[in-house]
Formats: structure tokens, C-alpha cells, sequence
């Protein structure tokens, strides 16, 4: 139970989480747990390290939670090189929020629910991935940052992997290539495409493929889509009618004025390729917009089913970790 409160704030920090789970004091005074947190968060072996803000907030409230916890000074003390570690931090100037907000940073996301499946490393299962937590990018993209229902369908898939094992896979609306990722690397797609709308997104995903060790790899690529356009000139045109198996999407279906040209897409995609399988992870943020989702859908004459992957509470997550406050509906659509 210690080592797995500890990992869960490592985790945390590396997934840059607002509000970590602070390992309780007991633990903390402990100078074996201490270093473990040093040497997983902070240490010189961490390639991708989370925004340096970020890691000063985290710091300043560890070395206060720490001092706190200990009752004989005599017995317990403060990590040396936690200390080093802030003031090495603080020794030259933060970027400014504003600027910090625009940066993109590193984000490491834990893949718990494969940690116990046998690998060919001792590396644990995870995504790197760069991102910038605003909200809306200076282009007016959102695809930029890992969103819940990204995260959420990731789990759904390492629980079903045969959703994706050796089928031809088209990510719509990749943003940061969280799920083609996953995909590529993970959970033994023969190929996937990475696709979306806005010309800098595509741009950053040859980031994800390298930091990922996908850099050239036959088994993912990158396009760009907009949905609603005709598949005409689009690699999609130059596969046969077999050449894509299933299709997925994650949190594409949260404005109302993007799902016709979304449904257009999925019904071009569908005709194309029979018997392609679609999942669809939407997380209900305002129930109108969901419903009406559905409804375009239904015009379509796609059939709607929903599939049983619920969130899990937040307390019970142990990587990645996400908000358990909305519900994700994980649907699957038939022609």
C-alpha cells in the first residue's frame, strides 16, 4: 500500500495533475521514500520532465508537507537532494503564466492497466506526449491537450484490446495521438492514422511518434481530414475496399455545429469500407449536444449502441488519471 501511494504521486506529477495525492506523513519522513520521489520526479534520470512551474508549486508543498510530518529531527529529515532540486528550480526566472500557459510541456501519461502484462523491457507502459494545457490554442484548436474521453477510451481498449489488435485503425480528431499511440505502440494494431482537422496538429504529431519510438515506424502515419469533405485525395481513397477496420474518436462530439460534417465523414467512411467497426468516446458535458449527436446520427441511419466501460472513481484510478465528475458514453456505431 505505501509503494502504491507513492507511485500514484509520481504518476500524478509526470502527468502534470493540478492537485496531486500527497503521500500521508508517516510516509513522507521516510528518507527511502523521499529519494524514491526524487529519483522519479526530479532526479537527472527523468528525460521528460513536467513545466517547471509546475514542478516549483509541487516542490514548495512537498518540502512543507515533509517538515511538517517530522517529530524528532533527530530521527528524520529533509531529502538533500529535494532541496537542491528547488533551488536549482528557483535559481533562474519562471516564465510568466501567460507565457507558461501557451508553452507546450511534457506529459507522461501511465498505462496502469497494462503494468502487469508481460513486456520485453522493465520500461513501464506509458505515453509521452507534448502539450499545452490552454484551453484554445492561438489557432483556435483544441488539439493540443489530452482530453478525458481520450484517456478513458484508452482504458476501454487496454480491458478490449481485440477492439484493435491486428486491424487497420483511423484516429478522427487525434489532436495529441493519444489513442493512435497507444494503438501503435501497445496494443498490436497492424496500422494507424493519426488524423484532424487543423494543419498544426498534424504538424506536432511526428512529435508524439518520436517521443514514443514511432519516428519512421510502418505502423502509424499522420493525415489531414476535415470532416464533411469528400475522401477524394486523401490517402483513405487509394485503399482498397478491406484496407480499414475500425474507426475511433474521442471527444469530437462536443460542438454542436461540427457533428453534421462529423456524421457526413463517418457515413463516407462506412460506405466506404464495409463492415467498418466505429467507436465513439463522448463525455456528456451539456446532455443537449450529446442527444443531439444522437440524433444526427439516427438521420444517418447509423444504429447506436453503448457500450459497458464505466469510469472509474477517481480515488480508484492509478494512471492515467482523469476527471470522474462527467459521464464518458463509449458508442458504437453500425450502419
Amino acid at each position: 500500500m505505501a509503494n502504491s501511494k507513492v507511485s500514484r504521486f509520481c504518476w500524478q506529477n509526470l502527468q502534470v495533475e493540478p492537485a496531486p495525492d500527497f503521500p500521508d506523513p508517516q510516509l513522507l519522513r521516510d528518507e527511502m521514500v523521499q529519494e524514491t520521489i526524487y529519483e522519479r520526479v526530479f532526479g537527472n534520470s527523468v528525460t521528460f520532465r513536467p513545466p517547471r512551474r509546475y514542478q516549483v508549486r509541487v516542490l514548495k508543498e512537498l518540502i512543507a508537507r515533509i517538515e511538517a510530518s517530522i517529530e524528532d529531527w533527530d530521527q528524520h529529515g529533509i531529502s538533500d537532494n529535494l532541496t537542491f532540486a528547488l533551488s536549482s528550480l528557483l535559481s533562474n526566472p519562471l516564465p510568466s503564466e501567460a507565457d507558461a500557459a501557451q508553452q507546450r510541456d511534457y506529459v507522461t501519461y501511465h498505462l496502469s492497466l497494462l503494468e502487469r502484462q508481460p513486456t520485453p523491457s522493465s520500461v513501464p507502459p506509458r505515453i509521452h506526449l507534448l502539450e499545452s494545457r490552454s484551453l484554445i490554442s492561438a489557432a483556435g484548436t483544441t488539439g493540443l491537450r489530452t482530453w478525458e474521453a481520450a484517456l478513458h477510451l484508452g482504458q476501454c481498449l487496454c480491458v478490449e484490446p481485440s477492439l484493435v489488435k491486428n486491424k487497420r485503425v483511423l484516429e478522427l480528431g487525434a489532436g495529441t495521438g493519444y489513442l493512435s499511440m497507444l494503438c501503435a505502440k501497445y496494443l498490436d494494431s497492424s496500422h494507424v492514422i493519426a488524423s484532424d482537422g487543423s494543419d498544426e496538429v498534424v504538424n506536432h504529431l511526428s512529435d508524439s511518434f518520436f517521443l514514443n519510438g514511432l519516428q519512421g515506424s510502418p505502423r502509424v502515419s499522420a493525415m489531414q481530414l476535415r470532416w464533411g469533405h469528400a475522401l477524394v485525395g486523401t490517402p483513405l481513397e487509394e485503399m482498397e475496399g478491406g484496407g480499414l477496420d475500425t474507426v475511433l474518436g474521442a471527444d469530437i462530439t462536443y460542438d454542436v455545429s461540427v457533428i453534421p460534417a462529423l456524421a457526413a465523414t463517418l457515413d463516407g467512411l462506412t460506405r466506404r469500407f464495409p463492415g467498418l467497426s466505429v467507436l465513439i468516446a463522448a463525455t456528456e458535458r451539456n446532455r443537449a449536444t450529446f442527444e443531439s449527436f444522437l440524433a444526427v446520427c439516427a438521420n444517418r441511419g447509423f444504429a447506436v449502441s453503448h457500450e459497458s466501460c464505466p469510469v472509474p472513481p477517481r480515488s480508484k484510478q492509478h494512471g492515467p488519471f482523469y476527471s470522474d465528475e462527467s459521464p464518458i458514453h463509449i458508442c458504437k456505431l453500425n450502419m
